[in-house]
């Protein structure tokens, strides 16, 4: 029999919150964390923007989303260690070095470290080292699971604990998603794609999901963490629980590597499977926490994708975009979107989509433009589509002792 999985632990590090309870008041206050880009000079690039984190302890390890990751899961196990042994699931970005080593590299009088004997400080990937680091500090002993699924990489590190949990694998699990990629590579890679946006004289309006003049996304960095546990045992050991994840949904469309199917077929079959999943219909949905990139095809196709999953209910359930404040965090934006969706239940409100001031005539349901809104809900779907065909999406619940 599958158990029932509870949130019991937070933890958040992202451009408009270095901690749930920051996250949250800016969430609800439509705070937007994009500004131009300081962590390098990107001059010569069309897209000079982004939502950094401004964080004193991001640069303390060499690389940010290590940095990131550490700090969220420090935030998630402050709720304290569940009962026996945990794991870790993770999503991270597919980065394989980090910048200073490959600047390191390129100088004249560059020599390779005598025997390479320190195996965690130079050229080794961000996933060898976040997950050693995270599990050494938290004395996780079981095998760690990484996801390198793009955008959808934070809800799947999410789900796929949520079933290690549920089927008994694993008593407990830290899991979520890190990533930062404002930098040469990370920016110009996107720019030469065409998928970011240029409106560098208004950042703050920038990131604008479903509105008609949107132009692309805007990267983001940071991390999102969540302690996952059976909720029985959560209520025996008098933890708090946030949340309850009740259901996970993944498919893989393989239309194009960069564009979703124009039917939104993927998007359509993660949700429908997450819906099945939880054991609910789809009337149950109450809100959806959508993946809302702010670029041109995206939001069409996810609209029509919940159109279909909702029929004429559709246009009666709000539909909120974190990342029109937050930007796109990639492989972190699953993880903290769940957060927000998480913080938005626990609140009765539901974080505003800023920016949003012209619909497009595709984009038609209800998107709480522009200021949260005060709404009792029970039951969240929140959706992350990525690059390549990659979908994921999971039911979070209100849960009452």
């Amino acid at each position: 029999m599958r158990r029932r999985v509870a949130v019991t632990g937070m933890g958040v590090v992202c451009p408009i919150g270095h901690s749930t309870e920051q996250f949250k008041a800016n969430l609800l206050a439509g705070q937007s964390g994009v500004g131009p880009i300081t962590l390098f000079d990107p001059a010569e690039l069309p897209t000079r923007i982004a939502a950094e984190v401004h964080w004193d302890g991001a640069n303390r390890l060499r690389d940010r989303k290590i940095a990131f990751a550490l700090e969220a899961a420090r935030q998630a196990m402050d709720s304290g260690r569940p009962h026996g042994e945990g794991g870790l699931s993770l999503g991270i970005g597919l980065e394989l070095f980090s910048m200073p080593d490959l600047c390191a590299m390129r100088r004249p009088d560059f020599a390779m470290p005598a025997g390479l004997r320190d195996r965690l400080t130079f050229l080794q990937t961000p996933s060898d080292l976040c997950v050693h680091m995270i599990s050494n500090e938290h004395g996780l002993r079981r095998p760690p699971l990484t996801h390198v699924s793009a955008c959808a990489a934070g809800t799947d590190a999410l789900g796929t604990a949520f079933r290690m949990v549920a089927d008994g694998r694993y008593d407990w699990m830290l899991a979520g998603g890190t990533d930062s990629m404002i930098n040469p590579l990370g920016v110009g890679g996107f720019c030469r794609i065409g998928a970011t946006s240029v409106v560098n004289d208004q950042p703050e309006r920038a990131s604008r999901p479903f509105d008609a003049n949107r132009s692309g996304f805007v990267l983001g960095e940071g991390a999102g963490m969540l302690l996952l546990e059976p909720l029985d045992r959560a209520f025996d050991r008098g933890a708090t629980v946030v949340a309850e994840i009740a259901g996970y949904g993944n498919s893989f469309d393989a239309w194009g590597i960069s564009e979703p199917h124009p039917e939104g077929r993927g998007a359509y079959q993660a949700m429908a499977r997450a819906v099945k999943d939880a054991g609910i219909t789809v009337d149950e949905i109450d809100c959806i926490n959508a993946h809302g990139t702010s670029t041109p095809k995206n939001d069409s196709v996810e609209t029509l994708a919940i159109k279909r999953l909702l029929g004429d209910r559709a246009y009666r359930v709000p539909v909120c975009a974190t990342k029109s404040m937050i930007g796109h965090l990639i492989s972190a934006a699953g993880a903290v979107e769940a957060i927000a969706a998480i913080l938005s239940l626990q609140s009765h409100c539901i974080h505003p989509t800023i920016n949003l001031e012209n619909l497009d005539p595709l984009c038609d349901l209800d998107y709480v433009p522009l200021r949260a809104r005060r709404y009792v809900h029970h039951v969240t779907l929140s959706n992350s589509f990525g690059f390549g065909g990659q979908n994921a999406s999971i039911v979070l619940k209100a849960v009452h002792a």
